[in-house]
């Protein structure tokens, strides 16, 4: 776990978002245990053998989930963005099935090797 991305979570205001940054962080390490952490343009970006896996982006009312290497997988309608790298909009109260977007992180990371 990288320092920079716990005092950038810890530092959330807003109680909701930092539970929601800390579960999506821990979703990645295990979608992928050997993830790297480190914080880019000021948000967590999450990497496999030093290529992008996914972000987690804070603003004033949601938590956003970016996934990258996304365009070969099929992901609901509340994803959002181009194809190869889709965004989840989460907030207050707003809900995600952990499983299933473990399982898209999985598979979309799956081809990112060194």
């Amino acid at each position: 776990m990288n320092e920079e991305v716990s005092a950038y979570i810890e530092a959330l205001q807003q109680p909701w978002q930092k539970e929601l940054a800390e579960a999506l962080r821990g979703l990645v390490h295990q979608a992928i245990p050997d993830a790297r952490e480190r914080m880019q343009y000021k948000k967590p970006h999450f990497l496999k053998n030093g290529k992008y896996a996914a972000v987690i982006s804070v603003s004033k009312d949601a938590v956003s989930f970016t996934l990258f290497n996304t365009a070969a997988l099929a992901l609901p309608d509340q994803f959002d963005g181009p194809p190869e790298r889709k965004t989840l909009k989460l907030r207050n109260g707003d809900a995600f099935d952990s499983d299933n977007l473990q399982s898209w992180l999985e598979q979309a990371s799956s081809s990112l090797t060194a």
